[in-house]
């Protein structure tokens, strides 16, 4: 009965793996572009959230770990997961391209992935379990930890890489595929969703039901078809080359500026410096048009006798108009960055608080079937590959008949919508929890390991989530990429991707203070290991506080911010 089932287990998976090519043949035939590659991360994301959407559960029940330290370690990863792009995408930016940054990091994430897959499978490395109770070493902890951190490296060298290598296929100087590159950006999202959906509905079934082992092992198997998948369309890539280290850009603007800290700016801007060729003297860049805020940094464009050395010109006492704007480009994206904070942390609840909350509901499917609560995450899933086409195919001609605006809305206000949506989507778990614990009360369910209560209330949740997805993340994928410096487009989408990083940061950092001051005086606090004795409804409404105060301050964020202007392209 075993083998018979281990075998359908691996036929479901090479069918798995045949939709993924068909899917990723489509989506390219869709864009009239065969060299947009979203196999790659369509498998990638199967690998991660197959691994990652039930990651709480396995530290409960192979490490022996409580809600409080599964859900840190949880969030602890995934931050690390969206932080590590950062080193990613300079390595892409400066020296390797995007090409060999995926190509290498997605190696390094496949031995991830194999190790993981180990550390559950193999006598020694596997923590043995007398019933329900297990009992890693530390041994055995530091293998499963070390390959979860090979893959939260390795996913630092793709995600900041992918998304601005599939858009780099397309020519924006053709109005057509600049058009077609606005859509791009759903369909991508909607692929990432293709592999979560497959990852959260039959991966976690599997490793609640077959085991831990098969439940890592598919996924590194997705990985493995990433990786081949990547390099058989290598011939076809439109690759752009590196510009160098935007760092010592950067700095050199600071530096020039403070140097000249008595010079004045002419007002007559266009004798500020910069080439007199059509493209800016940085590698891959197009010239960048003037702007007027931070005037101060104009300085570094202001021509002086001080400024060569012997016959060149130093670069850390002059810069070029179009490096100066990059530093203000820069700038005005961390504002905006920074609003996306509270946001992930709304979105980093899915994988821990509202997993918590799924295990103490009743989670059966008719008499026979349980589903695990880490796949309710799939109606997340299921929101994101409903709106992402509803947006692209139905809201943006509407709302372009009203705004006049190519895309519909501007991505400030795509992004401002989710934030709102976002909101609803913690008061609608608040009022889930304070109605469940109502039940705990009126029946005196404190000790039952789950009440009769469907799990299928936490439905309007997820979707919610989902929408908002919609509407902020792709949003902020498509502005970061925009608004870069074309030199600086792989470190900006990493700078996006930290917003996530942070966000799971900050998820730790209340529950763990939350923990702290509500456990005082012998209290359980609002997040015991036992949450009908608890209040995590009073934890939801302190997400949804801080969401409506975000919101606030993202309007005159929006309200301030200048998009960039590229020298003799349509804005």
């Amino acid at each position: 009965m075993i083998l018979r089932f281990s075998g359908f287990i691996l036929v479901l998976n090479i069918f798995i793996s045949i939709l993924f090519f068909i899917y990723s043949f489509w989506f390219a035939l869709h864009f009239s572009n065969p060299k947009i590659s979203s196999g790659n991360e369509c498998c990638e994301r199967l690998a991660y959230y197959g691994m990652g959407t039930n990651l709480v559960n396995y530290l409960q029940e192979q490490l022996n770990q409580g809600n409080v330290a599964a859900s840190n370690n949880v969030t602890n990863w995934s931050g690390t997961c969206y932080i590590t792009p950062l080193i990613g995408a300079f390595v892409a930016d400066a020296y390797l391209g995007r090409y060999w940054t995926i190509a290498i990091f997605s190696i390094i994430y496949f031995f991830g992935m194999t190790l993981l897959t180990l550390s559950s499978s193999i006598p020694g490395l596997k923590p043995s379990c007398t019933g329900d109770v297990c009992h890693p070493t530390q041994e055995q902890i530091a293998v499963f930890f070390v390959a979860l951190y090979m893959i939260a490296l390795g996913t630092g060298g793709i995600k900041p890489c992918v998304s601005s290598f599939g858009a780099d296929q397309f020519d924006e100087t053709d109005e057509v595929e600049r058009k077609r590159k606005s859509s791009f950006f759903n369909w991508f999202y909607f692929s990432i969703n293709i592999g979560a959906l497959v990852a959260s509905s039959v991966l976690v079934w599997i490793q609640m039901n077959v085991g831990w082992d098969w439940g890592f092992g598919i996924p590194a198997v997705a990985m493995a078809i990433a990786v081949v998948f990547f390099f058989a369309g290598s011939r076809t890539y439109r690759l752009q080359k590196p510009g160098g280290s935007p760092l010592t850009r950067i700095a050199q603007v600071i530096v020039a500026s403070f140097k000249k800290l008595n010079v004045k700016v002419p007002a007559d801007k266009s004798l500020l410096y910069e080439v007199a060729d059509n493209e800016s003297n940085i590698q891959g860049s197009r010239k960048l048009e003037h702007t007027d805020k931070l005037k101060f940094f104009d300085k570094a464009a202001v021509e002086t006798e001080n400024d060569h050395d012997k016959e060149s010109l130093n670069p850390w006492r002059l810069c070029t108009v179009t490096q100066v704007e990059e530093l203000k480009s820069v700038i005005r994206l961390l504002p905006v960055w920074a609003s996306g904070i509270i946001f992930a942390t709304v979105y980093s609840q899915m994988n821990t608080m509202f997993v918590l909350q799924g295990n103490t509901m009743d989670q059966h499917m008719g008499p026979n079937f349980k589903i695990p609560s880490a796949s309710l995450s799939l109606f997340d899933t299921l929101s994101v590959i409903f709106w992402a086409p509803v947006y692209d195919k139905i809201i943006v001609p509407c709302a372009r008949k009203f705004t006049g605006k190519e895309r519909g809305f501007t991505t400030l206000q795509r992004m401002g919508i989710g934030l709102v949506i976002s909101i609803f989507a913690m008061i609608t778990a608040g009022i889930l929890e304070v109605v469940r614990l109502q039940i705990v009360r009126k029946n005196n369910y404190y000790d039952l390991k789950s009440i009769p209560m469907s799990i299928f209330w936490q439905v309007p949740e997820y979707f919610l989530v989902g929408c908002a997805e919609v509407f902020t993340f792709v949003g902020q994928i498509e502005f970061f990429y925009d608004q870069a410096p074309d030199a600086m487009r792989s470190l900006s989408s990493a700078l996006s991707l930290t917003t996530v990083a942070l966000g799971n940061y900050l998820s730790t950092l209340l529950v763990t203070a939350v923990t702290k001051i509500t456990t005082q005086n012998g209290k359980l606090g609002w997040i015991p290991d036992n949450l009908n004795r608890g209040h995590l409804d009073y934890f939801f409404w302190l997400l949804a506080i801080l969401s409506l105060l975000n919101f606030i301050v993202y309007l005159w964020i929006a309200k301030w911010y200048t998009y960039k202007k590229v020298a003799g392209y349509p804005e």
